[in-house]
């Protein structure tokens, strides 16, 4: 039979690979590529079978390869576009190119190929296929595991234990809210031990024609009654008590897991979404909150319950109170089955809602952009996707909740019933009395109503190990740019930094290799060259917010990698070309690098930023509100106000990324005059749009593809006629063809208007 497992999609080239496919050959996977050999845009499929390599080109050709020993499969990457190469020992077959969107499918492609000598399963019917890359999903799954970004593995009750960290502090406060649920849960078994000597020695006797003795039933009552306050001012306490405990718990749980997130390298958060990481400090601790403060304590309290009830059933009757536990074994096997089945299922619900605030999250931030493109149905169908998504996920799962909750139900009120019938044979063969076997049915009322609790909190507790997992994933990544175990003290730095034979990757792509560069404390360095070729890359490496995977940077000739994060980057000051700033005052935004400045410093280095003019004018000046990122500011009044919060800390190091590209001509002419203050004796790093604004610069650095190329001063490099100089005609032309297109051309009878005018 033939098989036709990874299709890439129903696109003509797909269907005339398949149609090309031999009767019992085997798919074993297939690669959309989306570049040509001129990187145009142009759709071509790749499919792999047990018998040969099969390939539709972006040109409509079709080639094929027999899968001979020799072939070898190669994988690569450069300057954003993936390479796949076919070989044979002897020189290149074959050549494909793809945008990095297809980069993990391409490396499951290679993969499939280098395991090309392995069977392939047999199936009977058609595999259910990724939507996005067309992998077959793994039985019972809806979620491929070469898409995922995260390894999902379902989450353990156990991970719950792992909260004892965040409460060991309160172990005092948990004792004594121990002590007090053990003494509020005797309390509430005295009332069902009384009700015993109610029926023998007051109800029946007087059902027969004794009288009732009023001291006895005053005693009875007066034990009921006292039981009752007594339960209620001890569960009053422990719950309040232990609802503190859990509310601080939780508010520990939120603080670290934020910290550790503020000290995770910017690596991990390009890997997730704002959204999800909210979800989990928010929703997850106040989820995890709760069960500590409700129902963990429920759960501990019908434990305790349920073994008091088991001890005074069969001190009173030992066949009775096996007869009690008969519904026990199927309730424990149903609770075992349908566990599993919860943890999987909250846990993908809790991703699947970290999708719907993901929306809000990139949406809300965004409006402006979203109401200047007219794109509101469009986000509000987005939205109702992930919401759909959401609402699909938690109807799979109440499924098998509702089914479950009913039959623990049933199966409570057959051993009930079971009770019922034994205890009248008891009582027919003159075992017990009435009043045990009353006293019976009020313990057992209450033993399967804890025991029907107890079932209803594996929903609740998988609840939370789900959540507690998601916050662990959080604690447990550590950062790719560690803190150094012995870091050497910093207190003043020079500003020299020695580039030594460096080299980065961006997973499997490499963008920087093999490069070195000296630059002199006090120097301007301005580094220019095409999108792509590596310059934002190299500030951020030299700002450690990546570290270097080869060779080693230096600042005044000590490895980066020895000096504490926060000791270094305070010598670090950083112009951004979108300006970061925080909503409150723009007093607090100018200080946030310092947060202890006085107000004389704040205004001195808005003076310095010619920030302080535009501040004036402002309703209340320096105590202005800004909005959200600065929104109720112009872009050139925001660049200015991160020169200011830049010049404040004084930086020995100074980086600035493009830091005048967004503004206009009148804009940057004010922001040059702050960047000339701000750059004065300092380290400077300087990457610019305008070739123009550089040639204040000391020296030069031309990049490209990760590599320097040219060194020297502005006159220097024109003079060579290299790469910096074509860089610099291409943009004089480009500026000179904008100064043409922008000319207005008059109409011949325009002067004739305006005489008339």
């Amino acid at each position: 039979m033939q098989h036709s497992h990874p299709v890439v999609s129903a696109s003509p080239a797909a269907e005339a690979l398949q149609a090309r496919l031999r009767p019992g050959e085997n798919v074993r996977a297939a690669l959309e590529v989306d570049l040509d050999t001129h990187l145009r845009f142009s759709s071509g499929v790749l499919q792999l079978t047990d018998q040969r390599l099969l390939a539709a080109e972006p040109d409509g050709s079709f080639q094929e390869w027999l899968l001979t020993p020799a072939l070898r499969l190669l994988l690569s990457d450069h300057a954003g576009v993936g390479l796949l190469e076919l070989t044979d020992g002897k020189g290149r077959l074959a050549l494909w190119r793809f945008t990095m969107r297809a980069n993990l499918q391409a490396q499951r492609f290679q993969d499939a190929f280098n395991t090309r000598g392995e069977p392939v399963r047999a199936q009977s019917d058609e595999p259910e296929l990724c939507p996005s890359c067309q992998a077959v999903l793994p039985e019972d799954s809806e979620e491929c595991p070469s898409c995922a970004r995260e390894l999902h593995t379902p989450p353990s009750t156990w991970v719950l234990l792992r909260l004892w960290r965040f409460a060991r502090p309160y172990q005092g406060q948990l004792l004594l809210g121990f002590l007090l649920m053990m003494g509020a849960t005797g309390a509430t078994l005295v009332s069902p031990y009384l009700t015993m000597p109610l029926m023998d020695k007051v109800l029946i006797p007087f059902q027969q024609g004794q009288q009732i003795d009023p001291s006895l039933v005053v005693l009875y009552l007066s034990g009921l009654l006292g039981a009752a306050i007594v339960s209620w001012v001890l569960g009053w306490a422990k719950t309040y008590i232990l609802a503190l405990v859990s509310e601080r718990i939780a508010a520990d749980l939120r603080t670290t897991t934020f910290e550790h997130l503020m000290g995770l390298s910017l690596e991990y958060f390009g890997s997730k979404r704002t959204g999800d990481l909210m979800s989990r400090i928010g929703s997850e601790t106040d989820r995890i909150s709760v069960f500590l403060s409700l129902h963990a304590l429920d759960f501990i309290t019908d434990c305790l319950m349920l073994g008091m009830i088991t001890v005074i059933l069969f001190s009173t009757n030992p066949w009775l109170a096996l007869a009690t536990l008969v519904p026990l074994p199927f309730i424990a096997w149903m609770i075992h089955m349908v566990r599993d089945r919860l943890r999987t299922g909250f846990e993908k619900i809790d991703r699947v809602w970290g999708e719907v605030t993901s929306v809000l999250a990139d949406t809300i931030p965004g409006i402006r952009v979203v109401k200047a493109f007219a794109q509101e149905r469009r986000e509000a169908q987005r939205f109702k996707q992930a919401n759909d998504h959401n609402l699909e996920v938690n109807d799979r799962l109440n499924k098998t909740w509702s089914l479950f909750s009913p039959t623990v139900a049933l199966l409570t009120e057959i051993g009930l019933l079971v009770v019922w019938a034994f205890g009248i044979y008891l009582i027919a063969h003159s075992q017990i009395t009435v009043g045990t076997l009353t006293a019976f049915l009020a313990y057992i009322g209450r033993f399967y109503g804890r025991l029907d609790s107890m079932s209803r909190i594996v929903s609740v507790t998988q609840k939370a190990a789900a959540g507690a997992k998601r916050i662990f994933d959080i604690l447990d990544h550590q950062s790719n740019v560690p803190e150094p175990t012995n870091p050497v003290k910093l207190d003043r730095v020079e500003g020299a930094i020695t580039l030594q034979d460096i080299g980065f990757r961006y997973g499997n792509r490499t963008v920087i290799r093999d490069l070195n560069l000296q630059i002199k404390p006090g120097e301007m360095i301005g580094l220019v060259g095409h999108s792509g070729s590596g310059k934002s890359t190299l500030v951020n490496l030299i700002c450690r917010f990546y570290d270097v995977t080869e060779g080693a940077i230096k600042v005044d000739g000590v490895d980066l990698r020895r000096f504490r994060l926060s000791d270094f980057r305070r010598h670090i000051g950083l112009v951004l070309q979108e300006p970061f700033l925080f909503f409150g005052t723009i007093a607090e935004n100018i200080a946030y690098g310092k947060p202890d400045a006085t107000r004389e410093e704040i205004v001195a280095a808005a003076r310095a930023a010619h920030a302080h003019e535009f501040i004036l004018r402002l309703p209340q000046g320096y105590d202005s509100l800004v909005g959200e990122r600065g929104q109720g500011l112009s872009g050139g009044e925001r660049q200015r106000i991160s020169i200011a919060r830049a010049l404040l800390i004084d930086p020995r190091i100074l980086i600035m990324d493009e830091a005048t590209s967004a503004v206009d001509t009148e804009t940057e002419k004010e922001i040059q005059k702050a960047l000339d203050n701000l750059v004065r004796g300092r380290t400077t790093i300087a990457i610019a749009h305008r070739l123009s604004t550089l040639r204040k610069a000391d020296r030069l650095v031309v990049m490209d593809r990760g590599e320097i190329v040219e060194v020297g001063p502005h006159d220097e490099l024109i003079a060579k006629q290299g790469a910096y100089w074509r860089l610099w005609e291409a943009q004089a032309r480009r500026v000179d063809q904008e100064a043409e297109e922008a000319v207005v051309i008059v109409p011949p009878n325009a002067n004739a208007h305006t005489a008339n005018a």
